[in-house]
C-alpha cells in the first residue's frame, strides 16, 4: 500500500487557503465528508451540514437539506467561506450560484479505494489547515485497511453475505455489486451472495436460492424493533436460509453506507470480518 504522503506533491499546487488564514465558516455536504471533517477536529469551523451527515449530540448545526438537492439561498444564508462536498453534491445550478457569489467550493471524488480516501483526507487537511492531523489520519486508516486485508485473506472459503435494505411500505431490496454494502462485504473478506449489480427486489424464494450465510440489514428510517424481527415477520421463509438457521441476521448502521469508503464503512467491515472469523 502506498504511503499517503505521495499524494502531497499533487496537493501543493492547489490554491486553497493559506495556513495563517484557515476558513472559519465551513459547510460540509455529504455524510462521508462531514465524518472526515470531524475526524480532523475541525468541528469548530463547521457552520452547517447536509441532512445525511451524522453529528455528535453535543454539536448542534443547521441542516441544509439532502446533499443532492441543496439550495443556493440556504447555503449563502450561512455566509460560508468554504463549501465542501463530493461529485454528487448538487444540483449543479445551485453550486454554480454559490461559486458565482465568491464562495470557494471543494469537490472530492467518491472514495472506493484506499488511495482515493487518503487523497481526500489530505485535500481536506490542506483546506482546513489541519495538515498534520490529515497525514496522521490517512496513515492510520491506511494501516487499518491493510490489517483488514490481511485478516480477510484468512478465509479459505469466503462466507456468503447478503445485504438487504428495508424501506417503509416498499419491498426489501437486495444489494449486489457496485453498491456501498458490497464495498463493506468485500473488505471483510466475504463474498456478496447477490449475483447481480445494483439493487433488486427479490422474492423469498429467490433469496433462499442465494443461500446467504449472514444477512446484513439497514433501513433509511428509525425502527422501534430490531431489524431481524421486522424482516422475519415480513419474509418468514428467510428463517430457512443458512443465515436464518444460524441466527446470523445483523443490523448495519446506515452511516456506513453513505459516502463510499470512509471511517464508518471501515468500522463496519472490521466488525463483519471479526464476526465471520468467529463463526
Amino acid at each position: 500500500m502506498k504511503n499517503s504522503l505521495i499524494f502531497l506533491c499533487g496537493l501543493l499546487a492547489m490554491p486553497l487557503f493559506a495556513a495563517e488564514e484557515p476558513p472559519k465558516r465551513v459547510i460540509s455536504a455529504g455524510a462521508g465528508v462531514t465524518e472526515l471533517v470531524l475526524a480532523l477536529d475541525a468541528a469548530p469551523q463547521l457552520v452547517a451540514v447536509d441532512a445525511s451527515s451524522a453529528l455528535p449530540k453535543t454539536l448542534k448545526l443547521p441542516r441544509l437539506g439532502y446533499h443532492r438537492m441543496l439550495s443556493a439561498e440556504g447555503i449563502l444564508a450561512q455566509k460560508p467561506d468554504l463549501l465542501i462536498g463530493t461529485s454528487v453534491m448538487g444540483p449543479a445550478s445551485s453550486i454554480d450560484l454559490v461559486k458565482q457569489a465568491g464562495v470557494p467550493v471543494i469537490t472530492l471524488k467518491a472514495a472506493d479505494t484506499t488511495e482515493q480516501l487518503q487523497q481526500n483526507i489530505l485535500i481536506l487537511g490542506k483546506a482546513l489547515n489541519k495538515e498534520k492531523a490529515a497525514t496522521e489520519l490517512a496513515d492510520t486508516l491506511g494501516g487499518r485497511l491493510q490489517q483488514l486485508a490481511q485478516s480477510a485473506a484468512k478465509f479459505e472459503h469466503p462466507p456468503r453475505v447478503m445485504f438487504m435494505l428495508l424501506q417503509s411500505e416498499r419491498p426489501a431490496r437486495v444489494g449486489g455489486a457496485d453498491t456501498a454494502a458490497d464495498i463493506i462485504i468485500q473488505l471483510a473478506g466475504a463474498t456478496n451472495a447477490a449475483d447481480f449489480s445494483g439493487y433488486r427486489s427479490l422474492s423469498q424464494e429467490g433469496i433462499l436460492a442465494l443461500k446467504p450465510e449472514l444477512i446484513l440489514l439497514s433501513s433509511a428510517s428509525e425502527q422501534p424493533e430490531p431489524q431481524a424481527d421486522k424482516l422475519l415477520k415480513s419474509m418468514p421463509l428467510l428463517a430457512h436460509t443458512p443465515a436464518g438457521k444460524a441466527g446470523l441476521i445483523r443490523d448495519l448502521q446506515p452511516q456506513a453506507l453513505l459516502g463510499g469508503l470512509g471511517i464508518s464503512a471501515i468500522e463496519a467491515a472490521e466488525s463483519l470480518n471479526q464476526e465471520l472469523l468467529e463463526q
